[in-house]
């Protein structure tokens, strides 16, 4: 039977002999890391096989230039990592994300699929290795050891990019809300009570400055991830890579991946030591708590409308019940809420995972990198929806906060520093007697008129940092 006619091909390595699809492009390596590790069904990460391609495109143009790889190998090596960097290969990486041996078996599963496409571009059949050889051509001159790390971090880079852009996005949507809603006077409330009036604005301003500070965060923390230990090899040494090889690998990477990557001074710290990962870890730890507040804040705002809070209306995405005809749920902040979660979850994992490496290598990398990007990407999208599909179409009702402040106690504590404390008390105790609001019984008992409580919870006067004497001329102290 002709090789052609056959659905199989067989290879082997020092285990033995596997039988692999004819026309797939990974091979004998993957198929063992497939049966090993059939964990958790989920993929490698786009944007680290994209790193991945990224790497071994710097390592293929590098020994290249330095006389190590022929032309047409590398050239058809190279072509096969711009198809990887753009997903077209994707269906062929298949090992699953959780895995022993450090990340071994996602570096075969690329070098396999790289070399077979790169066979195929110059006219061999899959399987043909001596035409371009897995270990002996793709991985010239690397480890798992220093490959994989680099993806990751090349990986985090791009995605932290991503986020600081959307993250800046929604700092600018909820500044617009805090001047669109600075006239809006509400009740303050502490431990879901009741305390003293403010604005919706001031509200949104809260929001935004937090924000602000995880956008400062987001920014600061890409430089802890920068430092790369590609040329490392298995240790951090070096050992088996040309040390022209190793002094220019980098810049080559840098060139074609556009991010500030650079060679890590120690290389075996950078092999070895992850608590870069951790600390970027760590500003999203922070950002999800800030997403959560918010979220959740947003959602007891519009709850009701009827029968809670009412004070905003947040955009209706979606139906909210199958058997509640017309009700509409705070689906977008529940959402986020899970996002926040999972993250801060992660967090505590990759922590873990990054404290239990081991001598001259973190053999946890693989969990390492899963949880980071998958915080990263989870936090892109979720940010993106929120600023656009949530904040944005926020809208206040004055109505119904005006209403709210007049029948609460809040007007109350305005007057403490000029009635005194015990005297407010019994105002408050007086108004519940006679079922009157706060307003109406200091405007019944002749204490303030109806234009000077107005002055005193006027959005300006809210607004400003204290009191002075002469804002309390219209209010009686006897």
């Amino acid at each position: 039977m002709n090789s052609h006619d056959t659905p199989i091909r067989h290879e082997r390595d020092s285990l033995g002999t596997l039988e692999i699809p004819r026309t797939a492009y990974y091979g004998i390596h993957t198929m063992r890391a497939v049966r090993n590790f059939p964990f958790s069904g989920y993929s490698l990460p786009r944007p680290f096989i994209k790193a991945l391609a990224q790497v071994k495109q710097a390592c293929a143009e590098t020994n290249k230039a330095q006389g190590y790889l022929e032309q047409k190998q590398c050239d058809a090596i190279i072509a096969a990592c711009k198809e990887l960097e753009s997903g077209a290969l994707d269906e062929h990486i298949i090992v699953d994300a959780f895995q022993g041996g450090a990340g071994t078996s996602t570096n075969m599963n690329v070098n396999e699929v790289l070399a077979n496409r790169a066979i195929e571009i110059l006219g061999g059949e899959p399987g043909d290795y001596e035409i371009v050889h897995p270990i002996h051509h793709v991985n010239m001159h690397q480890s798992t050891n220093d490959v994989y790390p680099t993806a990751f971090k090349v990986a985090t880079l791009s995605l932290l990019t991503e986020l600081e852009k959307h993250v800046a996005r929604l700092q600018e949507v909820l500044q617009t809300k805090e001047d669109e809603f600075r006239d809006v006077v509400k009740v303050g409330r502490t431990e879901l009570t009741d305390a003293v009036p403010m604005t919706l604005g001031m509200t949104f301003g809260a929001f935004a400055d937090a924000i602000a500070r995880d956008r400062w965060r987001i920014f600061k923390c890409r430089e802890r991830i920068k430092k790369v230990n590609l040329g490392g090899t298995a240790i951090g040494t070096g050992l088996g890579a040309p040390r022209d090889y190793v002094l220019k690998v980098t810049e080559s990477l840098r060139h074609i991946c556009g991010l500030p990557v650079s060679r890590a001074e120690n290389l075996l710290d950078a092999t070895q030591n992850m608590d870069a990962p951790v600390e970027v870890s760590g500003m999203l730890k922070a950002y999800a708590a800030n997403l959560m507040k918010i979220a959740s804040d947003i959602r007891l705002m519009s709850s009701g409308p009827a029968a809670g809070l009412g004070e905003i209306t947040l955009p209706a995405l979606q139906s909210g019940s199958s058997i509640m005809a017309g009700k509409i749920n705070p689906v977008m902040p529940e959402a986020i809420t899970q996002v926040a979660l999972r993250v801060m979850g992660n967090d505590q994992t990759l922590g873990i995972a990054a404290g239990m490496g081991q001598l001259e290598l973190n053999h946890l990398m693989p969990m390492i990198c899963h949880t980071l990007l998958e915080s990263l990407t989870l936090l892109v999208n979720a940010t993106g929806s929120f600023s656009r599909d949530c904040i944005a179409g926020i809208e206040a009702n004055a109505a119904r906060c005006s209403e709210q402040v007049d029948q609460s106690n809040a007007l109350a504590t305005v007057l403490v520093p000029v009635l005194g404390y015990a005297k407010v008390e019994k105002i408050v105790a007086d108004a519940k007697q006679s079922g009157r609001s706060v307003s109406e019984e200091i405007i019944s008992q002749g204490i303030a008129s109806r234009e000077t409580i107005d002055t005193l919870l006027s959005p300006r006067r809210l607004c400003k940092m204290g009191y002075t004497p002469d804002e309390f001329d219209g209010v009686s102290r006897t």
